[in-house]
């Protein structure tokens, strides 16, 4: 499949945040036997049994949770582009899920069920309001799951925002899309390879396309809705490493845990908020470690529209390399 895009499609494209998408792919992970990535474990076990035991009883919950778990297909009534760009909530989200007609949530779920890799059937499909119960749903797993982390994932979403900001500012969008998506990629001057499947061209209208990381996945699928309005979710970069505890002895008694973690951390580019909110720590103390980092030449800022972003100099690069070797 390819998305293409026009001149004012592609100066319009910009990147977002949906506190859906980071849902839906909580919730997707939550439903598999066992996570796909390993840096998914330690979640997945803290809240797998208790999802189970949230939606036993509901053969609706449950079977919908399974097809979501196992399909190629993410159906379109929950697969929608955010809105509000990198305001968007999701009380505005969930409205339009809720509002979806039944004959529009069948339909897409006869496609989830032709591309699951197991058997499904919609016996369980009965009653009416299948939009309605889907929002309440995911409501729901938003509000056990994603709502108490939501400060660290979005910090952790901000930082993928910020790297890919730089690299589009630097090189363009076919250098901020490289490893976005497994199966992604910037082809020709006007157009977006999405996944292998044989699929019509889709035309990107003149607002452009919206870029949409999230943590707790580690696939991606594409987001419509009419007439011409598509984004692209993606696993954000960096969010397998997110781990700071292991950072070693050496490089700790050399600068104090904290400024060997801040270096650490910089292994990818990061504003003094995303990093206040990932350490938890004050303001001020982050500022002044990057003071000291800073003046020692072992990282470097660069001003990126309104954000001072903070990044390792090769000096910082080959003490965290020698440290490891």
């Amino acid at each position: 499949m390819r998305l293409r895009l026009n001149a004012a499609a592609v100066s319009r494209s910009r990147f977002a945040l949906s506190p859906l998408a980071e849902t839906l792919g909580s919730v997707i992970v939550l439903g598999k036997d066992a996570p796909a990535k390993p840096w998914l474990a330690s979640w997945y076990g803290r809240h797998h049994a208790d999802f189970l035991t949230s939606i036993d009883g509901d053969p609706f919950a449950i079977e919908l949770i399974r097809l979501l778990a196992t399909t190629k297909w993410i159906p379109r009534f929950v697969a929608i582009p955010p809105p509000g760009g990198m305001r968007t909530t999701l009380d505005e989200e969930l409205a339009a899920v809720a509002a979806m007609p039944d004959a529009c949530v069948r339909t897409e779920l006869e496609l989830s069920v032709a591309n699951s890799r197991l058997g499904h059937d919609l016996n369980w499909l009965t009653g009416h309001s299948w939009g309605a119960r889907t929002a309440e749903l995911l409501r729901s797993a938003w509000q056990r799951y994603v709502s108490p982390e939501w400060s660290a994932r979005r910090a952790v979403l901000e930082r993928d925002i910020t790297y890919r900001s730089g690299l589009l500012a630097r090189d363009g969008w076919p250098s901020a899309l490289r490893h976005m998506a497994r199966h992604s990629a910037w082809i020709d001057s006007d157009a977006i390879q999405f996944g292998r499947q044989h699929a019509p061209d889709r035309i990107v209208g003149n607002d452009g396309m919206l870029f949409v990381p999230i943590t707790h996945t580690s696939g991606s699928w594409l987001c419509e809705a009419p007439p011409d309005q598509h984004a692209l979710v993606y696993p954000a970069r960096g969010f397998a490493v997110e781990d700071r505890e292991q950072a070693d002895t050496a490089l700790q008694n050399l600068m104090g845990h904290n400024r060997a973690a801040i270096l650490r951390e910089l292994q990818r580019p990061a504003t003094t908020s995303e990093l206040t909110t990932l350490f938890d720590l004050s303001l001020g103390t982050i500022s002044g470690h990057l003071t000291v980092l800073r003046d020692a030449g072992l990282i470097t800022s660069t001003r990126i529209g309104r954000r001072v972003v903070y990044s390792r100099t090769e000096t910082g690069d080959l003490l965290i390399t020698t440290n490891q070797d």
